[in-house]
């Protein structure tokens, strides 16, 4: 595992959680989506998980849990 720091003004945070929220909002529509493969949503979901970890380092925690994807069984 190695770690990577990143030095960011407020508004290059502030498009860093736009892009991060809107790549999430993209991925829910899919994840809904009837017609992808099942083996395709566990792919999109991991990277859903992964985009969301990191949009909370970042964000305020109402909108942590806005972003928060409940399990869903299929």
């Amino acid at each position: 595992m190695s770690l990577v720091g990143m030095l960011l003004n407020h508004q290059e945070l502030s498009e860093f959680e736009y892009v991060l929220k809107k790549e999430m909002e993209e991925l829910r529509v899919d994840l809904e989506d009837n017609k992808i493969d099942a083996i395709v949503k566990t792919v999109l979901e991991e990277r859903y998980q992964i985009i969301y970890r990191l949009f909370c380092r970042f964000a305020k925690p109402s909108d942590c849990r806005r972003y928060l994807r409940r399990k869903q069984r299929n």
